[in-house]
């Protein structure tokens, strides 16, 4: 049975993508990368995506832009802005367009895989309409486990077997 959640991470630096989705995939996130904002919308309507990952900067249609067809297209999926071109304005831009969050690159491994444990636990309240305080004492069983245990626990709330 299949319990990782699937993150599509957008970035136009293929370096980048490919070292950070190695780190995330060996955390167990299915990751499923594009290097364009058009590619993104592509895989979105075709593969279920949980939480996205979006740079700011990118040719063809930008991280904003990418993030804005995300939101209109999936209710459900939670974005989180990752850029190396972060101003006051844009992080503010991005939050009013519906990001979850908006990170600074580079950003610490750890940091960014609370922030994407946060949106995908926001997705499952959002989509089950679960309060924050049931979605806690869901978690509470699982908060001595480790992030992976945490975020396998969410998938199963997710598939709605609580």
């Amino acid at each position: 049975m299949e319990r990782k959640i699937n993150l599509l991470f957008v970035d136009d630096e293929e370096q980048f993508l490919k070292s950070l989705s190695k780190q995330l995939e060996a955390r167990d996130f299915n990751v499923i990368t594009a290097n364009r904002g058009e590619k993104a919308l592509e895989i979105a309507r075709s593969v279920p995506v949980d939480v996205a990952l979006v740079d700011l900067k990118m040719p063809g249609i930008n991280g904003e832009q990418t993030l804005k067809a995300l939101k209109e297209e999936h209710q459900w999926m939670e974005i989180v802005i990752l850029t190396g071109h972060g101003s006051i304005d844009s992080a503010k831009e991005t939050i009013r367009s519906g990001a979850y969050e908006y990170l600074q690159k580079p950003c610490k491994i750890d940091d960014l895989l609370e922030v994407l444990q946060n949106a995908y636990k926001k997705k499952v309240m959002n989509k089950n309409r679960i309060e924050e305080n049931r979605m806690n004492e869901m978690l509470k069983l699982a908060q001595s486990d480790s992030p992976r245990k945490i975020l396998r626990r969410l998938k199963d709330i997710d598939k709605g077997e609580s």
